[in-house]
């Protein structure tokens, strides 16, 4: 699914073109900018979630910067689909904000992992359920001034209860919601998870 020429997003535009949401074909008109070089890169800090870089790269007008971000080896978020259209999520304490979010089940992909393998792993490692059924309906950058990273986003159906095996670091609670309260926690703030709010927009354009 995810061989050397795919394209992911016009896997997105396709998808949602097939649906009626975009009218096809596009004509994209932006203009033309300056590629930025890298001229070299060294791995500062290394764990067995990301390695924190710096490049060396031209600027715009040739002269020499310097660029710090995360490199991983990608993402996965999946949406856990249920009849009647409730969804699970997962409400988690995380530490740098001290405070607890509601999210859906992601993660980082390790080395050799397809993002449909990772999604499987993830939805069975931290929520306890294996999809027979698991969409893609698009990526993004969760933040690019900062990560190379790319999340892939899956609809996850046809569930089937399992075991979750969450790391040690890690706690959830399950909990089902319709779209009608996902979206009025969003309002209110209560969803405050970047990840999770880039994943419900796609999911949103996907389903309708």
């Amino acid at each position: 699914m995810y061989g050397p020429g795919f394209n992911p997003v016009m896997s997105l535009v396709k998808g949602a073109a097939s649906k009626g949401r975009i009218p096809i074909p596009l004509a994209f008109s932006f203009p033309m900018l300056k590629r930025l070089r890298r001229l070299s890169t060294e791995i500062l800090q290394k764990n067995p979630w990301w390695e924190y870089r710096r490049d060396e790269y031209l600027h715009p007008d040739d002269s020499r910067g310097e660029f710090f971000y995360a490199h991983t080896l990608g993402a996965v978020f999946v949406i856990p689909e249920m009849e009647k259209g409730r969804l699970f999520m997962l409400q988690q304490f995380r530490y740098l904000n001290q405070r607890e979010s509601l999210e859906f089940v992601g993660g980082g992909m390790k080395d050799g992992q397809t993002p449909d393998e990772a999604a499987q792993a993830e939805l069975v490692e931290e929520a306890g359920f294996q999809a027979s059924e698991l969409i893609p309906i698009g990526w993004f950058n969760p933040m690019n001034g900062a990560t190379d990273e790319v999340c892939y986003v899956f609809i996850a159906r046809g569930l089937t209860a399992m075991n979750a095996h969450p790391e040690v670091s890690e706690e959830f609670e399950l909990v089902t919601v319709t779209r009608n309260e996902l979206e009025a926690m969003i309002a209110n703030g209560k969803i405050w998870d970047g990840m999770t709010l880039a994943a419900y927009a796609l999911y949103r354009n996907y389903s309708g």
